[in-house]
């Protein structure tokens, strides 16, 4: 990730965070328009077109954020890039927008591997658990190893709580060679 997009990134945090926009909802009107210009060869042509001037490329802008319903200020984000010539940059300053939008809501991603998949009533008891070690909100992903054997893996950030039986055995194992 280039520096640049980062700071596209914080710089749309902070007129969100300062309009008071809901950040989600702000991110996915921002991933419409990414979606939209990703699957339309002609609208990139129009709006990454150097030759074509500012003035019609707003009007093509106004009305892809009218037929979204974009906030005024996620418009004004997209024209800015679009002025800038950094449209070509957008899925990585979305990207980036996603993270600090996370740290700004104070929202850790978490990172479970469990040996076999978690019915809903599991997931939300190991998340609840997930929350008291992360001190706060959690945005979790589930992935599987069997060869945990049971139990689960609990990465967050660069820390990772191993509560899987191999680890266990592991353990075992290390304190019998030991003794």
């Amino acid at each position: 990730m280039s520096v640049l997009s980062l700071r596209y990134a914080h710089a749309f945090a902070s007129v969100a965070a300062s309009a008071n926009l809901n950040a989600a909802v702000a991110e996915q009107q921002l991933g419409d328009f990414s979606g939209t210009l990703a699957g339309s060869h002609d609208l990139r042509e129009v709006l990454m077109n150097p030759s074509i001037a500012n003035e019609q490329k707003l009007k093509v802008l106004d009305a892809i954020a009218a037929r979204i319903g974009m906030f005024p200020q996620v418009r004004n984000f997209i024209a800015v890039i679009m002025h800038h010539q950094r449209l070509g940059e957008l899925n990585e300053i979305l990207s980036e927008y996603h993270l600090v939008a996370d740290e700004q809501a104070h929202v850790v991603e978490a990172e479970i591997t469990s040996a076999r998949p978690l019915n809903d009533q599991d997931r939300t008891e190991l998340e609840a658990q997930v929350v008291k070690l992360a001190g706060g909100r959690v945005k979790a992903t589930y992935h599987q190893d069997a060869t945990l054997l049971g139990g689960a893996v609990v990465r967050l950030g660069s820390t990772v709580y191993d509560g899987s039986i191999r680890a266990q055995l592991q353990q075992l194992k290390q304190k019998l060679v030991n003794a």
